[in-house]
C-alpha cells in the first residue's frame, strides 16, 4: 500500500510540474484594471479581509450613503489601522480600571464621524492631481492644503523619490526626484524630530494603493503597517473617552 501511495504521489507531482510549464502560465496578463463596476461602498464589501471593520465604523459615522452615491475621494484606513487605535483605547481603559470595549458601537458615533471625515474629500482626485511634496524641502514642495468632507484642514502631497545609480568608475550618482512616487495624506500636527532641533508640521499617512476607481469617485488605500486610525492612536483614545463609553448594561 505504501508503494502505491508513493507511485500515485510521483504521478501527481509530475503532472503538476508539466501543467505549470505550459506556455499559457507565462502569458503577460497586462496591467491591472483600476476600474470597479460598482459604488465605493460595494468595493469595500468585496474585500472583507481589509475593510470589514471599516464598514462598521462608516455605518456608525453615517457615511454609508455617502460612499454609495456621492462623488468622493476616500483614503481608506484598513481594519488593522482601526484596531490598532481600539487596542490603545482598551489599554487606557484597563489602566484606569474600567471594562474594555468589545464592539465599535460602544464608542460615540460622533467620534467615528470626526475621524473618518478626515479621510474623505468631495470630488475626484487621482494621484496625478496632487502636487509634489518634499518633507526635507517644504518651502519648495509643500504639498497642498485640502478641506475634507466635514471641513477639516488636511495636507496632501506626492513624494518623488530619488534614483541612485553607480557610474562606470564606481561612484554613486543620485538623480533627484526621478524615482517612484508615493502619495501621502497628512494631518497638521507640529511635532519635534527626536534628537534634532527640527520639527515636522504634520503626521503623515502613506498610501499603499492608489487610483482604484469605482463609479462614484477614487479610492486610495493607506499603508496599514505605517498608520494608526486618527493619525495618532492617542488622539482617538482622548476623543473616545471624552465622548463616553457605552457598556452593554447601559440603556
Amino acid at each position: 500500500m505504501n508503494n502505491c501511495k508513493k507511485i500515485l504521489f510521483c504521478i501527481l507531482l509530475v503532472a503538476g510540474l508539466f501543467q505549470a510549464c505550459q506556455p499559457n502560465y507565462f502569458d503577460d496578463s497586462g496591467t491591472h484594471d483600476p476600474n470597479f463596476n460598482g459604488s465605493m461602498w460595494e468595493y469595500l464589501g468585496t474585500r472583507p479581509e481589509l475593510f470589514d471593520t471599516l464598514r462598521v465604523a462608516l455605518r456608525l459615522a453615517d457615511f454609508e450613503g455617502t460612499l454609495q452615491r456621492e462623488d468622493v475621494t476616500f483614503f481608506a484606513p484598513s481594519d488593522q489601522t482601526i484596531l490598532r487605535s481600539v487596542w490603545a483605547l482598551n489599554s487606557s481603559l484597563r489602566t484606569a480600571g474600567q471594562d474594555t470595549i468589545t464592539r465599535l458601537e460602544q464608542v460615540s458615533p460622533a467620534v467615528w464621524r470626526k475621524f473618518l471625515s478626515r479621510y474623505i474629500l468631495r470630488g475626484n482626485y487621482r494621484l496625478r492631481d496632487f502636487p509634489q511634496q518634499d518633507t526635507l524641502n517644504l518651502s519648495a514642495f509643500p504639498g497642498q492644503g485640502y478641506l475634507t468632507y466635514d471641513g477639516t484642514d488636511m495636507n496632501i502631497g506626492v513624494l518623488y523619490n530619488d534614483v541612485a545609480t553607480v557610474t562606470s568608475d564606481g561612484s554613486q550618482q543620485v538623480i533627484k526626484y526621478a524615482g517612484y512616487r508615493r502619495l501621502y495624506l497628512n494631518m497638521p500636527y507640529s511635532r519635534s524630530v527626536e534628537g534634532t532641533v527640527n520639527f515636522v508640521p504634520f503626521i503623515t499617512g502613506p498610501v499603499a494603493t492608489t487610483d482604484i476607481r469605482p463609479h462614484n469617485g477614487v479610492l486610495h488605500v493607506l499603508q496599514f503597517s505605517l498608520h494608526s486610525f486618527g493619525f495618532l492612536s492617542q488622539l482617538f483614545v482622548q476623543e473616545a473617552l471624552a465622548g463616553g463609553i457605552t457598556y452593554q448594561n447601559e440603556p
